[in-house]
């Protein structure tokens, strides 16, 4: 596997990683099994670096995924996030950091996290003060490297002027480009981006169902791509992708993961399947050359990316 160099302070990982959300929320049903499953199987396929939060299960996600990856704990890098409350608000006061933070430690069952995200800014509590908290985890041993997700510039800027900031977490794929305006600050401060939803929530993976076929509690049903006036025209561009990735002898999950790989020598997608076999089929992604005329054709295909937005 190709491992890629997130920022200035050390931190490498293979260039394919793991998102874990779906294993513990969001995304329907889960299976335990299938899942750990799916986690070792990436591991086997040359991952090394697997992400969650505290909002996955509330807790449940990260002792699942430290349950999966304890006999190979000295050959990944786990991340982790905090910063939301149960009723998805934003809380990044000291004192509920390091209650978060303490208790990924325990569910994770490791002693140290190797990478520390906050999950969304707080605009209750300076981006400083957030990480002076997060440093001493660092200051600990109990972090290694420090992120931000779903930041912008003015709190990247200001969050890495306390402690040098290795990653920023942000959506990024075919269908969603608004993390691309932060290429200037990320490559003048040599910080890595973490491609959440590379595959646009499984628009992308080649297996997006009927509207009316997704469970209740499936949060897709918020998102706008899903709505009834976008969905069509969505199912339309993903379609001519898939032409085009079959043309390649390619699956259209393996394209949107290449055409992300091609962007950037900095850019690492996490997809999350829980499915062992789909979980080979993305690693095989980075071995995946697209050509200046791929490149071109998809930009024809999806020039703004999605139609509507993928906010909830």
């Amino acid at each position: 596997m190709e491992t890629r160099t997130l920022g200035r302070q050390g931190l490498t990982v293979s260039a394919l990683g793991y998102g874990a959300m779906g294993t513990a929320a969001f995304y329907g049903p889960t299976d335990d099994t299938e899942s750990i499953a799916a986690i070792r199987r990436a591991h086997d396929e040359g991952v090394t670096f697997f992400d969650t939060a505290e909002l996955y299960g509330w807790g449940e996600g990260e002792k699942l995924l430290g349950h999966a990856l304890a006999p190979i704990r000295d050959e990944v890098v786990i991340a982790t996030k905090f910063g939301f409350t149960e009723t998805y608000g934003s809380d990044s006061r000291p004192g509920h950091i390091r209650e978060v933070v303490d208790n990924s430690l325990r569910n994770l069952n490791v002693d140290t996290i190797d990478v520390l995200y906050q999950h969304i800014p707080d605009p209750n509590v300076p981006i400083e003060d957030v990480v002076g908290v997060m440093k001493e985890y660092v200051d600990a041993g109990k972090a290694k490297y420090l992120g931000l997700s779903n930041a912008d510039e003015d709190t990247i800027r200001r969050a890495h002027a306390v402690h040098p900031i290795s990653v920023v977490q942000e959506e990024y794929s075919i269908f969603d480009r608004d993390s691309e305006a932060l290429r200037p600050v990320l490559e003048e401060l040599g910080i890595g981006l973490v491609a959440y939803s590379p595959l646009a929530r499984g628009f992308l993976s080649g297996a997006t169902k009927p509207r009316d076929q997704y469970e209740a509690d499936d949060v897709r049903q918020l998102i706008g791509w899903w709505a009834p006036e976008n969905f069509d025209a969505n199912v339309e561009i993903a379609s001519r992708l898939g032409e085009l990735a079959a043309s390649k002898g390619i699956t259209l999950a393996q394209l949107s993961l290449a055409w992300l790989l091609a962007q950037k020598d900095y850019v690492v997608p996490i997809p999350g399947s829980r499915n062992p076999g789909r979980v080979a089929q993305n690693v095989a992604a980075v071995g995946v050359t697209l050509t200046e005329d791929d490149l071109a054709r998809i930009a024809e295909i999806a020039p703004g990316g999605a139609v509507g937005s993928r906010g909830v």
